[in-house]
């Protein structure tokens, strides 16, 4: 199951993060950071309900544990975000989404002592090989020993840090609720995006003085950002709450197809042989952890 619902996350990711970076040329990157989060909480909001009725409500028995990893989650996605965009306008579309993609390795080794998850020997060959995958598609092997240098790979690495203690933190969040999985990830998602909403929506009405601030800008536009970022969550959230995080996040590196088809046809950026290859062995790296895992 699991399986299904990543690759539908991977899927809406995949959209979202091109119109988003399409946003943020537009309207800035706080904009475009702020509309994942404000313009998907309605659809989320009415899974939220839909799951209450088919799967019943939860119990916050731990809820410190709840709300403090939920809200690191939500700080950790908002930075996650805003470091990928901005490795966007520094590098290119391609890479900022490779290199935010070493959160595979980095969401197995933060879960390690905080989830308590253990993983097989081909697990762990599938994420290390996809982390390595991601460095072949993006690293300039002529500027090798300047690489710490490159203002594109430390924001894109950032970026991924962040999206691991994200993902680690949902998952924890997820678990500290009693009751149907399936609803624990829906009230995780749906805390975290109204959190996010208030502090984003907050800083944009503070720097523009303009309390409509957030909905007078390309609101078409980040109306889809916020539809594909909602329903990616709620696979993402779901796929946390059901298995280790590493192996949700590793098979998710299946949008890396989308993100050369966009990188391709809707920015007009070209592909290198090297990140072919690097492409490639992200492919092999997914199905190396989705063969392990399948028993």
């Amino acid at each position: 199951m699991w399986i299904f619902i990543t690759l539908f996350a991977a899927a809406c990711q995949s959209a979202r993060t091109a119109y988003q970076n399409t946003l943020a040329h537009e309207t800035g990157l706080l904009h475009a950071t702020m509309s994942r989060s404000l313009y998907g909480l309605p659809l989320v909001s009415v899974y939220l309900v839909m799951c209450w009725q088919i799967f019943g409500w939860v119990s916050f028995e731990k809820k410190l544990v709840f709300v403090v990893a939920a809200s690191v989650c939500a700080i950790a996605q908002i930075m996650a975000t805003y470091f990928m965009l901005r490795t966007f306008q520094s590098g290119s579309f391609a890479l900022g989404i490779l290199l935010s993609k070493t959160e595979a390795v980095l969401v197995a080794l933060i879960g390690l002592p905080l989830l308590h998850y253990t993983l097989t020997v081909g697990a762990w060959i599938g994420i290390a090989f996809g982390v390595l995958g991601a460095i072949v598609m993006s690293v300039k092997w002529q500027n090798i020993r300047q690489a710490h240098k490159d203002i594109s790979l430390v924001l894109g690495l950032a970026s991924g840090l962040c999206f691991a203690i994200a993902s680690v933190m949902a998952s924890i969040a997820s678990h500290s609720l009693s009751g149907s999985i399936i609803t624990s990830a829906g009230v995780t998602l749906w805390y975290v995006l109204a959190l996010q909403s208030i502090i984003l929506c907050g800083l944009q009405i503070y720097k523009s003085k303009d309390i409509l601030a957030p909905f007078k800008h390309e609101f078409a536009l980040s109306f889809k950002v916020g539809i594909l970022s909602s329903m990616g969550s709620i696979g993402w959230f779901t796929g946390f709450a059901l298995v280790n995080p590493a192996l949700v996040k590793t098979l998710g590196q299946i949008e890396i197809i989308g993100t050369l088809y966009y990188s391709k046809v809707r920015f007009a950026e070209k592909m290198t042989k090297q990140q072919w290859v690097g492409g490639v062995m992200i492919l092999i790296s997914v199905m190396l952890v989705v063969t392990s895992t399948i028993k």
